[in-house]
């Protein structure tokens, strides 16, 4: 008892974080630097970075970096008043954000530059759904939801590593019988069957960019 009492006034006693504001600046699709305070956004969930779009068509994309994009597009610079909500497990604070007025998590969501990420809020749900059906922003292409992304990379990563791939390097670089240097990214079509073999100069990359420039070229499938 005395243990549980000790513990409520330690935590009574934590200061709760500071509601964020000032001008942003954006790191990625959901996540700001907003007065100083590295903030994201509860409830959204935009691609990631890296994240790239259409690989069952003929155009592949950088979705990723192309919201990224658009939101530094719109609002970087721009005032927010946010509401603190808790941290991440980065130390990020979870926030809603406003700007002149406008949630911006549903501005995001509501023009396809984002997600509703259910897991943890169904807010956006509806904003999502319209944003389908009208095939705004990425929902006029083929794309993966970003935690299912993350959870592949995660899942590949493991492979990789347990292969032998250096950390956060799971891009295989196979040479084809017929001497092309051809890699392989985790998602792709043959992904998996893929064997890397150090002794015949195959190698892992940890970036796309860094197999072209290594003149590897992506399989198409």
């Amino acid at each position: 008892m005395i243990r549980i009492c000790s513990l409520l006034l330690a935590l009574l006693a934590t200061p709760l974080a500071a509601d964020p504001r000032g001008p942003i600046q954006v790191i990625d699709g959901d996540t700001f630097d907003i007065g100083g305070t590295r903030v994201r956004l509860h409830g959204v969930d935009a691609p990631e970075q890296a994240q790239l779009c259409g690989e069952g068509t003929a155009q592949v994309w950088s979705c990723g970096a192309w919201v990224t994009q658009e939101v530094r597009a719109r609002y970087e610079g721009r005032a927010a008043r946010c509401t603190a909500l808790g941290q991440d497990g980065y130390g990020r604070t979870l926030a809603r954000c406003d700007v002149d007025g406008a949630d911006l998590g549903r501005t995001l969501v509501s023009d396809g530059l984002a997600f509703a990420f259910r897991r943890y809020s169904m807010d956006y749900d509806l904003d999502e759904k319209r944003a389908v059906v009208a095939l705004r922003g990425l929902h006029r292409e083929e794309i993966d939801r970003p935690s299912d992304y993350r959870a592949g990379m995660r899942q590949a990563q493991a492979v990789a590593n347990s292969a032998g791939a250096p950390e956060d390097c799971a891009i295989k670089g196979n040479i084809s019988r017929k001497g092309e240097r051809i890699f392989h990214a985790p998602g792709q079509e043959h992904y998996g069957a893929t064997q890397i073999s150090t002794a015949k100069g195959e190698r892992w990359f940890c970036t796309e960019a860094e197999a072209r420039a290594a003149g590897w070229r992506k399989a198409r499938r």
